[in-house]
């Protein structure tokens, strides 16, 4: 009868690689199982396409004078966009809600009061801003139980107001069956006051090199007045082969 020796060195090796993969067997099941998956889409897989799609997107509004001429110029350019509304400006304005949605654009959650300080004080208030942005939009376009599934934080998601909170609370999107979005490009008609000139190569400087690119704009008129560069942004930008599309892709 043959005896086969293993040294505790050996033994030792055996057992420290049994032990680690075992360790990494469970870490890989729970961390699986308690991941976050986010619906739908991610932002970076966008920035990230080479492909020259191109979102172009409006915040701030509903307004009852600077967003129907927007409409105006993106219905006469056959243009498709995405609004980024604010829930008490969608029930100040529940008509041009209606028109937005009617004529084919996406229509996103951008907060109830666009306030951080509020927006952000919990779980609960995050929540509760979103779902009564959602129940606003519904009621102009005639929806029950309207859900946007797409959020856009005020003042984006990595501004330093209420940072720490911030992201707290868009971690939780998932539970209600959201994702965020941000933007690649901008013309800075929020910043401050600029010439139409100054916007319009704002945004040239700002898509430069960019594959698929999400754009920044307001419909608000608090600043500027995007409408008076938007038809030379969307022709710049169909000329460098861009094709507008909205986030209804997605869906």
């Amino acid at each position: 009868m043959r005896f086969f020796y293993i040294s505790k060195f050996k033994i030792y090796i055996i057992f420290s690689l049994f032990l680690l993969l075992l360790i990494s067997s469970l870490y890989y099941v729970f961390a699986k199982e308690n991941s976050i998956q986010v619906p739908y889409f991610s932002q970076e897989n966008i920035y990230s396409s080479s492909e020259k799609i191109a979102y172009l997107t409006f915040d701030d509004g509903p307004n009852n004078t600077i967003t129907p001429k927007v409409l105006d110029i993106l219905d006469k350019l056959q243009v498709k966009a995405n609004f980024f509304v604010i829930g008490k400006q969608v029930t100040k304005y529940p008509e041009v809600v209606s028109t937005i949605y009617k004529s084919g654009h996406f229509i996103g959650n951008h907060g109830y009061s666009h306030n951080n300080n509020e927006l952000y004080k919990s779980k609960e208030a995050f929540f509760n801003e979103i779902n009564l942005t959602d129940e606003a939009i519904g009621k102009a376009i005639g929806i029950d139980n309207f859900c946007s599934h797409v959020f856009r934080c005020p003042n984006g998601s990595m501004s330093k107001i209420n940072y720490s909170r911030k992201q707290k609370c868009i971690k939780h999107l998932p539970e209600i069956d959201y994702t965020f979005v941000d933007w690649n490009v901008l013309n800075n008609d929020s910043m401050k006051k600029y010439s139409k000139k100054e916007l319009f190569n704002n945004l040239k400087k700002s898509s430069e090199n960019k594959g698929s690119i999400i754009i920044l704009m307001h419909d608000s008129g608090d600043v500027n007045n995007t409408y008076d560069v938007l038809e030379d942004s969307i022709n710049y930008l169909k000329s460098q082969g861009y094709e507008f599309r909205t986030f209804y892709d997605f869906f």
